[in-house]
């Protein structure tokens, strides 16, 4: 049986390979950017407010800061209560155009110890969680220069 691709939050990335992208949006009437998107207002508060329109985030940036997440985090983050807890590498990655900070976790087989403060990295389609029908997708940092 296949599993159906589910993105964790719809509209939040799109593509695959080297043209898996964030999206954010921009305010048409002050350039400033948001991720997580925003399709209501501009949150800007200097400003009076424009259109807002999706683009497509740098899928490069730096490292800004990160940690381990050495616990077992609380519902609604999916794990396998059968199955040991495997800690995994948190990165804060300031986007190369942007100049804004985005979260996410390490791809798989990257930790704590593979990173810098100011290491280059870029972002690559992960999955979260699968279930029996449904493969999660979400985004993962990489550092550059590293295939997986």
């Amino acid at each position: 049986m296949s599993r159906t691709r589910t993105p964790v939050v719809a509209g939040w990335f799109t593509g695959d390979g080297e043209r898996f992208r964030l999206l954010g949006t921009r305010c048409s009437a002050c350039g400033a950017v948001f991720f997580p998107r925003e399709d209501t207002y501009c949150r800007n508060p200097g400003c009076t407010g424009g259109e807002l329109e999706e683009v497509p985030l740098s899928r490069r940036g730096r490292v800004w800061s990160y940690t381990d997440s050495r616990y077992r985090p609380p519902s609604p983050y999916v794990t396998d209560p059968e199955l040991p807890w495997k800690p995994y590498a948190l990165i804060a990655v300031e986007l190369e155009a942007e100049r804004m900070v985005v979260l996410g976790q390490a791809a798989p087989g990257i930790s704590v110890a593979e990173l810098a403060v100011g290491m280059e990295v870029e972002v690559v389609p992960g999955v979260l969680h699968e279930d029996a029908e449904t493969t999660w997708t979400t985004w993962h940092w990489r550092p550059t220069g590293v295939r997986g």
